[in-house]
């Protein structure tokens, strides 16, 4: 962030691009000096730790690519381009396993594309991979994103079967105008099928993805889509930015942009959407997640164990995240790393018996330091500079430059830096990311990213 108009509005500075900051460095940044190689000296070190580690599966599949997906993930209407990539996930699977041991599980995480894709027998395999190599317990949070036109009876209770106790459906909204614009048709009758078959299975934690921003959308069709969300009482909801970036993802130019609301409406949008779901009880969560007050997220919160990491907001307070599959991305406390994307070119390398690894970070000190005060502007909107940097083995007089970046928000009122501490104290949920990116050395660097809100 360069310095800033001391008068410039609200309004303006949300304009900026900036990181999501799901990661930092963030992926713009990764370098093809982390290979295969760099990715199993990461692990070496990982295994080192004694606390848990955490499990991501990407299944990069759908039947159809939605207009506005930034997702990596392909069509396909036939089940054996699936098969074959489950073989060979499985491959991946028990060769990390030899690497890192028989690790304790905190989290699991499937990820895509449409995990609900997977046959009874690839979920089966795999599950039994998992607890095979790894320490699956009954505490371990075993969560998946869904498809909700894809959840029928019989398939909500084998995934309870197979240990699924929390899941997320890809609702993004209700209304029939915005679904044609962004080519997911998806009845509200089908949401509420999908939540009363996991409900009935024994699922009974579960999350909402909105997203505002949306061509065709208006401030009363995203009041509606709010209201039918929360007459289903999702235990939380994640109310995301649409991002159109159709220069990065060829799927979104079948977007009419001139149908995507403007800024000053984008905002109006976002403030609806964020004031209705708190007004229903639900706990601002960060940027844009929400939870249920007894709801194990609105706790981290509260005694500050919150987490962000590239699902977004979590409870895992794990440092080790290992990733699957083609795309995935891998942290440890030391370094990102993340497969090839293409699934052809992640097949060979696993094959060859090697790591997947096209890029990654290896984490220098400052690097971490930052990491730590960015994690925890996007989930507190406060952070203690001279404690982090007194944890990190810093002096203070590393941010001096940062804190110069935020005179202008402290002269609006909306910052307060003092005594060695920066409080974001009225917009947080518009500028966190803005604030965050005060303290990051790399940007404008390298890579595009989406509006602030």
């Amino acid at each position: 962030m360069t310095q800033l108009d001391e008068a410039v509005s609200l309004e303006t500075l949300i304009r900026a691009t900036v990181p999501r900051y799901t990661s930092y460095p963030t992926a713009p940044h990764f370098s093809a000096e982390v290979g295969a190689e760099a990715y199993g000296e990461l692990l070496d070190k990982a295994t080192v730790e004694d606390g848990p580690v955490s499990l991501y599966i990407h299944i990069p599949f759908c039947h159809s690519i939605c207009h506005y997906c930034g997702c990596t993930t392909k069509a396909t209407r036939r089940y054996a381009p699936i098969e074959a990539y489950v073989e060979i996930l499985r491959s991946e699977i028990a060769m990390v396993a030899a690497r890192v041991g028989r690790r304790r599980v905190s989290h699991i995480h499937w990820g895509g594309g449409t995990p609900n894709l997977l046959s009874t027998e690839a979920f089966e395999a795999i599950v039994g991979d998992f607890h095979r190599f790894f320490s699956i317990g009954s505490d371990t949070e075993h969560a998946i994103e869904l498809d909700p036109r894809n959840v029928g009876e019989g398939r909500a209770r084998f995934l309870r079967s197979i240990g699924i106790n929390r899941a997320s459906l890809g609702v993004q909204d209700f209304d029939p105008t915005v679904q044609a614009a962004i080519g997911r048709i998806q009845p509200a009758e089908t949401v509420a099928a999908s939540v009363e078959h996991l409900r009935s299975a024994g699922i009974a934690s579960l999350s909402f993805d909105l997203i505002y921003g949306l061509p065709e959308q208006t401030v009363s069709s995203i009041q509606r889509t709010v209201e039918a969300a929360i007459a289903l009482a999702p235990d939380r909801i994640s109310l995301f930015g649409y991002a159109h970036v159709p220069w990065f993802r060829a799927n979104q130019k079948l977007i009419d942009a001139s149908k995507l609301p403007g800024s000053e409406q984008r905002l109006d949008l976002e403030r609806t959407a964020h004031s209705s779901i708190a007004a229903a009880d639900y706990t601002p969560i960060g940027i844009d997640h929400f939870a249920r007050p007894s709801d194990s997220m609105a706790v981290a919160l509260s005694d500050r164990t919150l987490r962000r990491n590239f699902q977004g907001y979590t409870t895992d307070r794990a440092d080790t995240l290992i990733g699957f599959g083609a795309s995935s991305i891998s942290r440890t406390s030391w370094g990102y790393a993340q497969n090839v994307a293409d699934t052809g070119n992640w097949r060979e390398r696993v094959v060859d018996g090697r790591f997947a690894t096209e890029r990654g970070r290896v984490l220098t000190a400052e690097d971490r330091l930052r990491a730590d005060v960015i994690e925890q502007l996007l989930c507190f909107f406060d952070v203690d500079l001279s404690a982090t940097a007194a944890r990190h083995g810093a002096a203070m007089s590393v941010f001096s430059a940062d804190l110069e970046k935020l005179t202008p928000l402290v002269h609006a009122g909306w910052v307060v830096a003092d005594e060695g501490r920066v409080r974001i104290v009225q917009h947080g949920a518009e500028l966190a990311r803005l604030v965050a990116s005060a303290f990051d050395a790399y940007l404008g660097t390298g890579g595009r990213h989406s509006v602030a809100v």
